[in-house]
């Protein structure tokens, strides 16, 4: 009778128990997920916080104008008519890229990634060299962002360089050329007609060279083309390209390409024949072409690049490769310089650049017969 009696009071307490036991553990579980809920909010706010100082630091500007949305949304596209014109490759539509380089000072490939008609453009910079900062790649993974607004009856144009934020060694003058572009070029091509874009040689570009100390100014080098761009690929890879024309230049040409002392003839239809000796060779850093001979067609002194040199310096900068061409005797003043220059651009940023990081250029296709 006893043992029953203890039995059924152990009962009764455990009756009583268990429910506490179940409430505690409850109020301890939700005083857990209060504390992580707590814990994710705060989280958010930090992240929202964080996202806001770094949209706060990367560099803008905005302006309004008269203008309609189309208007400023053209004007931004027309890239030549307000930052450089030696921009190279298309500039308004979806996946376009386009090239920006200015001396040995700095080189820019750029895609557009996003292209709203009337209210947004967004390029991402793909590839990015300076020759005056640490880390020469600094804009490399940056967006350049154009937000077109209307605001009561004028258009706001909001620029952002998202990523180039005051840590970057270049943001002081970046911020500064970015202000001369967008505040005064762009404004001024959308409202005025006319931009200031950076001339072939000079302008603004030369202003903050000199004032900034970014590189020294040789009268001589600037006054023969030259075009430099940065790969992945080693020094040897690239030498093997350049010296292999076929891949890039042209696939009509006669003659060696690769060693010191050969000779080989290119033609171009019937606009452009010329004569070539390999003069210098230094495997994986320099080739450098004396122009024995030489016919262009549709200018008056058809001899004009002879006895002019086409120089391909190879070098590393950094983790990267570094192509820097110039064709000595290529120079303004001489009537095919337009014409060849631009050419020159073509070959080399697009054809050779793309033989040496795809394997695959874009020559001329071969003739039959090279003629003089």
């Amino acid at each position: 009778m006893q043992r029953k009696t203890s039995i059924k009071f152990i009962e009764l307490i455990m009756i009583g128990i268990v429910p506490v036991i179940l409430l505690m553990a409850m109020e301890t579980q939700a005083a857990d997920l209060k504390n992580q809920k707590e814990i994710e909010e705060l989280t958010k706010q930090e992240q929202n916080e964080n996202m806001k100082e770094q949209a706060e630091s990367d560099f803008s500007t905005t302006f309004l104008v008269n203008q309609s949305p189309k208007e400023v949304f053209n004007a931004v596209k027309n890239v030549r008519g307000w930052w450089s014109e030696n921009i190279e490759g298309g500039t308004d539509k979806l996946n376009d890229e386009f090239i920006y380089h200015y001396k040995d000072v700095h080189y820019s490939k750029i895609r557009l990634v996003e292209v709203v008609p009337d209210q947004r453009l967004v390029w991402h910079v793909v590839e990015n060299y300076f020759s005056f900062t640490k880390d020469k790649r600094e804009w490399t993974d940056t967006k350049i962002i154009f937000e077109i607004s209307k605001e009561g009856s004028q258009t706001k144009l909001h620029f952002t360089h998202q990523g180039l934020v005051p840590a970057y060694e270049c943001f002081e003058v970046c911020s500064e050329g970015w202000t001369n572009y967008i505040d005064g070029s762009l404004k001024n091509l959308i409202t005025k007609g006319k931009g200031e874009p950076n001339p072939k040689e000079g302008g603004f570009n030369q202003e903050l060279v000199e004032m900034w100390k970014l590189e020294p100014i040789s009268e001589s080098s600037d006054q023969h083309f030259t075009v430099s761009f940065l790969v992945e690929q080693s020094p040897e890879e690239v030498f093997d390209a350049v010296t292999n024309i076929g891949g890039w230049l042209t696939e009509n040409f006669t003659g060696g390409t690769r060693k010191l002392n050969d000779e080989f003839e290119v033609q171009f239809w019937d606009v452009h024949y010329s004569k070539q000796k390999l003069v210098e060779v230094i495997p994986n850093k320099r080739v450098v072409w004396q122009v024995t001979d030489s016919k262009l067609t549709f200018i008056e002194q058809q001899d004009e690049w002879t006895n002019t040199r086409v120089i391909f310096d190879i070098s590393r900068v950094g983790n990267q490769t570094k192509v820097q061409f110039a064709h000595e005797g290529l120079t303004p003043d001489i009537a095919c310089y337009t014409d060849c220059s631009s050419a020159w651009n073509g070959y080399l940023t697009g054809s050779l650049r793309d033989f040496i990081t795809t394997g695959k250029g874009k020559p001329e296709v071969r003739e039959d017969v090279v003629n003089k």
